[in-house]
């Protein structure tokens, strides 16, 4: 077979995507597991092909969620420390936080050496930060990947459940589960200023 629309694929591309955001392998990984099934020739050349057209397509695909830069503002306003901790790759994570209005620091796991849910990947960030776990909140919307692995560093977790699913069973719940990122600054207190 040879690859065509993810369209006709798209069960497939997600269960195999939430097979790397849970760590089991990189996004590289994924990208040779799609070729094999896919590609009448497994080769390196389709993995560096995904990264260029990932990249470039940033601008024209990457759309931040409602209330992202409000969120960000409001985070900067109250002197919150923030970094995001990807499993992808870079120049993408970076593109795509650019696109999304995020001026910080990008972690990713094929640059730190470690992917999430691994402890490791969430003690760098708290390295970067320069916090302590019961000081930090870790937001994502992977309840493998993001929720359960923050809350083994012990690192509260706020799943951000945007797409509205269920939260699934066997795994740890959430310190808080947010639908929008208007509901995290609810939580927090109010800027000094404002008080």
């Amino acid at each position: 077979r040879t690859v065509g629309t993810l369209a006709d694929e798209i069960d497939g591309v997600d269960a195999l995507l939430a097979r790397q955001r849970r760590g089991e392998f990189s996004i590289d990984g994924a990208v040779a597991e799609f070729v094999s099934v896919h590609a009448l020739e497994p080769s390196e050349r389709y993995a560096e092909i995904f990264r260029r057209s990932s990249v470039e397509m940033v601008e024209e695909f990457v759309v931040p969620l409602p209330g992202v830069q409000p969120m960000l503002d409001g985070l900067r306003e109250r002197g919150i420390a923030v970094a995001v901790l990807s499993n992808g790759w870079n120049p993408l994570q970076l593109r795509k936080a650019e696109q999304a209005g995020f001026r910080g620091t990008v972690l990713v796991s094929s640059e730190i050496g470690v992917q999430k849910p691994a402890l490791g990947s969430f003690e760098r960030l708290l390295e970067v930060l320069g916090t302590e776990p019961d000081r930090t909140w870790y937001v994502g919307d992977d309840p493998y990947g993001d929720v359960a692995g923050a809350q083994r560093a012990g690192i509260g977790s706020v799943w951000m459940n945007w797409e509205r699913k269920q939260f699934p069973p066997d795994q740890p719940r959430p310190l808080h589960t947010i639908a929008d990122f208007k509901e995290l600054l609810e939580l927090l207190p109010a800027p000094a200023e404002a008080r």
